[in-house]
Formats: C-alpha cells, sequence, structure tokens
C-alpha cells in the first residue's frame, strides 16, 4: 500500500499542476491612455527610477515575466497587477492638475513610508529597490510638481 502511494502521489501531483495551468488569468496591457511622462514629464532620472520601480504593476506596460505565467504563481503576481493599476496607473493619468497633485503627494508618502515597492516585488526584481537617496530624489520631484500644480490650479480659478 505504501509503495502504491509513493508512486501515485507524484502522478496525481503533476496532473493537478498541469490542470492548473488552464486557469490562469489574462495577462493584458491595454494601450496607454495618458502616461504621466507625457504629462507631467520628470526629470529623466526620476523616469528611470518610477519606470524600475513602479511600471510593471502601475501601467499598462507591465512586463509579464515567466513566473507570471505559470499557476497558481500567476493568480497572484495578475491580481497585484490589477490592484496596482487600480490604486494609481501611470498610463492612465488624470488631467486635472488638482487630481494630478494629490496623486503625486500619494506617491511620495507611499514611498516615504516604505510602503512601495513591495518587499514580495523586490525579492524577484532586485533592482527595483530604491535607495534613500533615490527615494528623496523622487519625492523631491513629486512633492515640487504638486507643488507647482495646485500654485497654478489657484491662480487659473482665480
Amino acid at each position: 500500500m505504501k509503495k502504491k502511494l509513493l508512486i501515485w502521489t507524484p502522478v496525481v501531483l503533476i496532473v493537478i499542476f498541469a490542470l492548473l495551468q488552464l486557469t490562469n488569468p489574462p495577462r493584458t496591457n491595454p494601450p496607454v491612455v495618458n502616461d504621466m511622462a507625457a504629462t507631467n514629464p520628470p526629470s529623466a532620472e526620476v523616469a528611470t527610477l518610477l519606470r524600475a520601480a513602479c511600471y510593471d504593476c502601475h501601467s499598462y506596460e507591465t512586463k509579464w515575466p515567466l513566473y507570471s505565467k505559470i499557476a497558481p504563481i500567476s493568480w497572484q503576481v495578475a491580481d497585484d497587477v490589477v490592484e496596482g493599476r487600480k490604486n494609481l496607473n501611470f498610463s492612465d493619468w488624470p488631467t486635472d492638475p488638482i487630481r494630478i497633485a494629490k496623486r503625486l503627494e500619494n506617491i511620495s508618502d507611499e514611498i516615504d513610508n516604505h510602503e512601495m515597492p513591495p518587499p514580495k516585488y523586490l525579492l524577484m526584481h532586485p533592482e527595483a529597490r530604491l535607495t534613500d537617496a533615490q527615494r528623496k530624489t523622487i519625492m523631491d520631484w513629486t512633492g515640487a510638481t504638486a507643488s507647482k500644480l495646485r500654485s497654478v490650479a489657484v491662480t487659473t480659478n482665480q
């Protein structure tokens, strides 16, 4: 009995794993609607940092690595991207200066609190790890740009 169990257990596990591959979620990159870099262009350094640390989950320019195509990991990766895009999407950037300023302030808060990029993402993407100096560079840009947009909105509304 033990010998049969030892033989059939791996076979059953392989069959289950193979069947799971039929349940992969879609991995889509819709067309970019309004890219943040076109609307509020950051410096080349900030743009590079944002692309390395943020764009995979927060844009329609997601790079889907091989492991994102293998269930059950694919479910988590796809869910992370859907949630990331829902919370902040650099590819569907608003045009209203006040909304943009609020988004930039939120980015600054998340980066300042080390909430982004999340640790589980950094495990597989060490290139997305931000140093304190890089965090400061992004926060300086988001702060300055948000202030500028708020002042433009105030003078426009007067």
